[in-house]
């Protein structure tokens, strides 16, 4: 006689939210200043993609009157969140590499990408109905360890169960005001499309960098903290 199987899911991806609470009048300036820094523009080169400060010469967000608040209370977070999956905090300093809006108008998207110059990636957004129509963000599974046969996911009539919990191919997440979702950089991401026709879908991007601290130099695994690096100039 067997005893009951038991699955074991190992080796988790720690992907975090949470709901912080936008004050209205705040909220209102800072949508004000994202359109302002938009301008005329309605998109990114390509057809149907969003509006991405980043290539638009808007990547230090952060240092905006109208958001600075908003990125000590995310820089928080991410603190709370290296110490949730292990970190020791005084072993570590953590940089703000880069920060950025992102507008996405009816029908646009963000294709698939990861953020390869950066450790932590983190996402607030501004609006949202909380329902996905708006277009979710979605996060891949980089390994789909349990799909065993290599290839049997995709479909073409695969035998793996659509969407079974164990071989999931990605995860979703409809935008609301005010939620905030952390992850590694490292992860596979992308928005889809915009289906509300009378909704801008606005959020904003964080990048993070960690480094040894700048009094544990020598940690092996980490970049030394950057008051030690030297710039160097081609002659």
């Amino acid at each position: 006689m067997a005893g009951q199987l038991q699955l074991h899911a190992l080796f988790p991806c720690a992907v975090a939210t949470v709901q912080l609470t936008l004050e209205p009048l705040h909220l209102a300036q800072q949508l004000q200043t994202l359109f302002m820094l938009r301008g005329q523009c309605e998109g990114n080169p390509a057809d149907g993609c969003a509006w991405t400060g980043d290539l638009n010469g808007v990547w230090q967000l952060h240092q905006h009157a109208d958001f600075s608040d908003l990125a000590e209370v995310v820089t928080q977070q991410a603190w709370d969140y290296l110490a949730a999956v292990g970190f020791e905090s005084s072993r570590v300093a953590l940089h703000l590499q880069r920060c950025w809006p992102v507008l996405s108008d009816w029908d646009q998207v963000v294709g698939r990408h990861c953020h390869p110059n950066a450790h932590l990636s983190a996402v607030i957004y501004l609006t949202g109905r909380g329902s996905g129509e708006d277009g979710v963000l979605r996060i891949y599974d980089p390994f789909h360890a349990n799909e065993i046969v290599p290839g049997l996911s995709v479909g073409h009539g695969g035998p793996i169960i659509e969407n079974h919990p164990f071989n999931r191919q990605y995860w979703d997440l409809a935008p609301q005001p005010g939620l905030l979702v952390l992850f590694p950089s490292r992860l596979e991401h992308s928005v889809l499309p915009n289906y509300a026709a009378e909704e801008l879908r606005c959020s904003i991007s964080f990048d993070f960098i960690l480094t040894a601290s700048s009094q544990n130099d020598q940690a092996e695994y980490l970049a030394p903290h950057p008051s030690s690096w030297f710039e160097l100039h081609q002659r």
